[in-house]
């Protein structure tokens, strides 16, 4: 027996249901989680933003302005001229005392590249680092030709956001761990049910079932079958299989034992007529001078051979029949088949009262057809088979009564019928009524003519039935047209 490699094993393990569940949930909490902080920071980055540019907007506009000292270190108010010949004024806050620490002159390269629009953008000063500078013209004086430049620096906002973002990412981490953990117990419980369902499949599984009478007792639980659920459909449809399985068992059982009953009959049938032909040669090699023991022991081995053909010819019929093997398909008028078997019965058999119904139009000179599509010697050994059975196993001056109807025809008698306990297996291989229909020990038959009957008449696409009580047995034969 083939085994997986480990690592094959391995990731197997991760295609189970409980783990593609949890991964997914926690999939989708560390997404949620992923886009609640990456909106939390952009929300909170654009408020921030906002407050520091009113914050912007309300600084002086000149650094001699008394407000000046009511701002923090690091905040920007320089003056900038247009001429690249006069250095610029003010700087950047050192203290609250107001001191300026002054502007490189690549600081105050990178300010003159702020539009003047009189709106606030984002600038990296340099030997400062980040700022929101807002740029304004001079309006009067020596004003006029400098630039009034403000800002703040952007580090406390880029600091917040720093802090923000990591605890956001230290958060998504205990949200994606937490929902592990939790996902797993809740997944293990919830496919709970499913386990009991997959272990009641196994258990139905290591029941024996190649042979023998099968009880499949193991059934899904009543708690676990209820549809309105995923799991109640399944153990539903298992125990629906199993039901299913079960009655294909016994079905199989009792073919098995059926084939064995037949076989056991066909070999006791064919066991009489051979002990008597062993009997009746012993005779003969017994008396060689007696010639008329010769005579009698050959005229009676010829009569069993013959009944012994006549029961292996029964019997090939019935295997041709059993494997499905196609008939012949012709026009067949059951009007003249059965007229013709009645006219036959009359003679074989004297002592019984003969009777052929035809439909209404119909003239026992020249009766209606009554077509239907089929093989022709098969359909005339049905008519036979029946009207041999009713004369067999009724006694003299029985009445039997051949109707014949489009479709089909049936053959009725008012004989003492069919033993109760017999009505249901009638049909079957080697089944016999002797005691209740006074079968005739030494032309009584196999028991095949019934069986036969039905075989041919259902590999017709047709259909027999029996109804029977004492003092009237019908048994009818439906043909498809």
């Amino acid at each position: 027996m083939s085994t997986l490699p480990p690592a094959a094993s391995h990731s197997r393990g991760w295609v189970s249901l409980t783990s593609r569940l949890v991964v997914t949930a926690v999939t989708l909490v560390a997404v949620v989680c992923l886009l609640s902080g990456v909106l939390t920071v952009v929300a909170m980055r654009g408020f921030l933003m906002d407050r520091l540019d009113d914050d912007v907007r309300r600084l002086p506009t000149s650094i001699s302005s008394p407000d000046t000292h009511n701002h923090g270190p690091g905040t920007l108010l320089a003056l900038i001229p247009l001429n690249s010949f006069t250095p610029a004024q003010g700087g950047v806050l050192t203290d609250v005392s107001g001191e300026f620490r002054g502007l490189s002159d690549t600081a105050t390269d990178a300010l003159l590249t702020v539009p003047r629009d009189g709106r606030v953008h984002t600038r990296r000063v340099p030997g400062f680092g980040g700022y929101r500078v807002i740029v304004r013209r001079g309006t009067s004086g020596q004003t006029e030709s400098m630039l009034q430049v403000s800002g703040l620096p952007t580090a406390d906002v880029e600091s917040t956001l720093h802090n923000l973002v990591g605890w956001g990412a230290l958060l998504t981490l205990l949200s994606v761990a937490v929902a592990g953990a939790i996902g797993v117990v809740v997944v293990r419980r919830q496919l709970r049910p499913l386990r009991e369902v997959a272990g009641t499949a196994h258990a139905v599984a290591a029941l024996p079932l190649a042979s023998g009478a099968i009880e499949m007792t193991v059934r899904v639980p009543a708690h676990l079958t209820d549809e309105e659920s995923e799991v109640g459909q399944v153990g539903a449809a298992l125990n629906t299989l199993i039901q299913h399985v079960e009655a294909s068992l016994r079905v199989r059982h009792r073919s098995e034992q059926q084939v064995r009953q037949f076989v056991a009959d066909a070999s006791h049938e064919l066991r009489t007529p051979l002990t008597t032909i062993r009997g009746y040669t012993e005779l003969a090699a017994g008396r060689p001078d007696d010639e008329q023991a010769t005579k009698t022991a050959l005229a009676k081995v010829q009569e069993e051979a013959g009944r012994m053909s006549a029961l292996v010819e029964d019997l090939l019929l019935l295997a041709r029949l059993d494997s499905g093997r196609a008939l012949e398909r012709h026009r067949v008028d059951l009007t003249q088949l059965c007229f013709e078997a009645v006219s036959d019965a009359r003679v074989i058999g004297p002592l019984h009262r003969w009777r052929l119904v035809l439909p209404a139009d119909g003239d026992p000179e020249e009766p209606a057809p009554v077509h239907v599509t089929g093989d022709p010697l098969r359909l005339h050994q049905v008519i036979t088979n029946l009207l041999t059975n009713a004369r067999k196993h009724t006694p003299p001056g029985t009445t039997v009564t051949v109707s014949v109807q489009p479709g089909g025809f049936s053959v009725h008698d008012d004989g003492p019928g069919f033993p109760p306990e017999l009505i249901d297996h009638a049909f079957e291989r080697f089944s016999r009524g002797d005691q209740s229909r006074h079968r005739e020990h030494r032309d009584g038959g196999a028991g095949l003519g019934l069986s036969l009957v039905q075989a041919i008449v259902t590999s017709h696409g047709g259909m027999v039935t029996l109804d029977s009580r004492p003092g009237s047995t019908t048994l009818g034969v439906h043909l498809p047209d």
